[in-house]
């Protein structure tokens, strides 16, 4: 049971954890992009490519909750929910979620609202592009740390070091 729970938490991590952070991440660039051209055809094409990573980020974010759930499931069946490995790699879970909540997506509205009203790429929507771009780093960074920590496993008996 322990090889099925932990197969779904790998495989949702890959589908789920995996587009949310690639779409984040393009996202700041793209909505510069679409700030920056001139109103009529090319700004739309723009502004429909920024929609549809904001649209991947909040659907993947969502079946993203699968990934802790499988992986608690997967901690208690294996007994090493009081690891300090797997506390850790909660609490950066749990990091990577508010960040993404609070200040990625509503981000990321506010840009397509700016977006869809016509407006350009100004001085203020450049720094909050850039705070964007800085958030969705620091997420992506998040993951990267448990996915180290999930594959060493520190003090772990399984040799890999």
């Amino acid at each position: 049971m322990s090889g099925v729970l932990l197969s779904i938490h790998v495989v949702a991590a890959i589908l789920f954890i995996g587009p949310v952070t690639v779409a984040a991440s393009m996202f700041p660039r793209s909505a510069r992009v679409a700030l920056a051209a001139e109103p009529g055809n090319p700004r739309s094409g723009a502004a429909a490519v920024v929609r549809v990573l904001n649209r991947i980020s909040r659907v993947y974010a969502a079946l993203g909750v699968t990934v802790p759930v499988f992986g608690i499931a997967t901690g208690a069946r294996m007994g090493v929910l009081g690891e300090t490995w797997l506390i850790v790699s909660m609490v950066l879970t749990a990091a990577a979620a508010l960040i993404l909540i609070l200040l990625v997506l509503p981000r990321q509205e506010a840009m397509l609202q700016l977006i869809d009203g016509g407006e350009m790429l100004t001085g203020p929507a450049r720094r909050e592009l850039g705070r964007l771009g800085g958030f969705t780093g620091t997420f992506a960074l998040i993951w990267v740390v448990v996915v180290i920590l999930m594959i060493m496993r520190p003090g772990s008996t399984t040799g890999v070091h």
